[in-house]
């Protein structure tokens, strides 16, 4: 019990292992990967649920041609917010991917940050999809046998549509907020 070593009495812990451990901590080789990965989950998880929505609305609107066919252009409107879902998640990913840096200047938590940001705005694209295609598939085949549900149909639409542009006002948030600690803590390291 007495013998205890700490890490300050070792001969290979001086002044200058000691800052190249906490720099290796802040910013370790492996921080840009989790940067990376926010961006491929923005992009592939939207693009899924822009794909899900658009095929099953899809053959809602097949179903509708049969019966009507007159009201084919009317029907597309859950397709064209279908697609809509993906361009979010595209240019979530694009902001992300321009702040993703080398391992020496991207910080770990900077790129949890963008690892929780890609998988929030992926998840909201999928889920928006789900939302989309579900609601366009059953609201196109009703819309044709009784047109008045049409407005009904498209104010679905629009509230499922909002779900992914409201997580992406969110990730603007926390970027926001996220700059104004940097800004705080600089503040406070130049007092010191």
């Amino acid at each position: 019990m007495g013998s205890e070593v700490s890490w300050k009495s070792t001969p290979f812990m001086n002044d200058d292992n000691n800052a190249a451990i906490k720099e290796l901590v802040q910013y370790p080789p492996y921080g840009p990967f989790y940067g990376i990965m926010g961006v491929s989950a923005a992009m592939v998880l939207s693009s899924f649920g822009a794909a899900y929505g658009t095929a099953i609305s899809g053959t809602g609107i097949a179903a509708t041609a049969v019966m009507r066919p007159e009201l084919i252009m009317k029907s597309i409107i859950p397709i064209v917010m279908a697609g809509i879902i993906a361009i979010y998640g595209l240019v979530v990913s694009v902001l992300l991917s321009g702040k993703v840096n080398s391992a020496a200047t991207y910080s770990i938590a900077e790129s949890y940050v963008h690892l929780a940001a890609g998988l929030s705005v992926g998840m909201c694209g999928l889920a928006s999809g789900y939302a989309i295609g579900k609601v366009g598939d059953v609201g196109v085949r009703n819309t044709a046998l009784q047109p008045r549900l049409f407005i009904g149909m498209i104010l679905i639409l629009i509230f499922a549509e909002v779900l992914a542009e409201t997580i992406n006002k969110i990730r603007k948030h926390t970027q926001l907020t996220r700059q104004v600690g940097s800004t705080f803590r600089q503040r406070g390291q130049q007092r010191h």
